[in-house]
């Protein structure tokens, strides 16, 4: 699928990255919030760049739907010097007792001088950045312990800047969903599909689950195998992923009249059950 067909970027993305360079100063550490499925798809570059010289705390939510193996190797991949990265997950608030003691340790000489000057107890500023749908209306409703941060399980939701306190002494400054205006990796655009990150009218929901049925069979065999009874996955290494499709459709039962396979029926099938872990834990990028 050529990659110029997965471009999706509203007028509200380039105000967004207006508004983060103007808002920068007036924080203390930046939040970013990734995927844990996609851990490299979900990381935007441009707010590596804009929100360059701040720390950064990385969150890979969602990370009890990732491989837990992956998400070790994706927390090594991201701590620096200068940049923390736990996991959490947001929705059953596992892992959010982890974000505070991970922002005091990022500013800790900072905090230090703070009370020496006998500023103990000041609040902490942090901005909140992420791509959309990866969760951050969600991670600041617990910390918040309210429905401030407008939720829904669809990408551009949040349009505007706002601050919301929170009960563990962070005022978290919530920005809009941030995409790129051009994905030069084919990959990346159709792992942010995959995840629900770019609205699914973007893309052809049947060529995506094609490409879904293409990283499982390569990634995790045996739970494809296992969920659709598929059988010896080496024994189908000559089907192509349409074929795939289809069979995993003729196993569901996703039959129409003639006896044809309804494949856009398997398609969202296979999706919905990805997005909701169905097959266990899945991460589609590899460092």
């Amino acid at each position: 699928m050529p990659s110029d067909q997965i471009q999706w970027f509203p007028g509200h993305m380039a105000k967004t990255r207006r508004l983060i360079s103007e808002n920068l100063k007036n924080v203390d550490v930046v939040i970013e919030i990734l995927d844990a499925r996609i851990p490299l798809s979900s990381r935007n570059p441009e707010i590596t760049k804009l929100t360059e010289g701040k720390p950064s705390l990385i969150i890979l939510n969602k990370a009890s739907l990732a491989d837990p193996e992956q998400n070790k190797l994706w927390q090594k991949h991201y701590t620096t010097a200068t940049t923390a990265c736990i996991t959490v997950d947001c929705l059953t608030g596992e892992g959010l007792n982890k974000i505070l003691p991970a922002i005091k340790e990022l500013m800790r000489e900072k905090l230090e001088r703070y009370e020496s000057k006998g500023m103990m107890g000041r609040r902490i500023f942090a901005m909140v950045l992420g791509i959309p749908n990866v969760g951050k209306s969600t991670l600041i409703n617990k910390l918040s312990g309210s429905k401030k941060a407008k939720v829904e399980n669809r990408p551009g939701v949040t349009r505007d800047k706002q601050w919301v306190s929170t009960g563990i002494g962070v005022d978290l400054l919530d920005m809009p969903g941030i995409l790129w205006p051009k994905f030069e990796d084919r990959t990346v655009g159709e792992n942010l599909a995959l995840t629900g990150a770019i609205k699914d009218d973007v893309l052809d929901i049947e060529s995506l689950a094609m490409i879904y049925c293409n990283r499982m069979r390569s990634l995790y065999p045996d739970m494809l195998s296992a969920r659709y009874k598929l059988g010896d996955m080496s024994a189908l290494s000559d089907l192509g992923d349409y074929e795939l499709l289809c069979l995993i459709g003729k196993k569901r039962g996703f039959l129409i009249s003639g006896g044809e396979i309804n494949t856009e029926r398997t398609a969202d099938m296979l999706l919905d059950e990805f997005r909701g872990a169905k097959l266990g834990r899945i991460t589609l990028d590899r460092g």
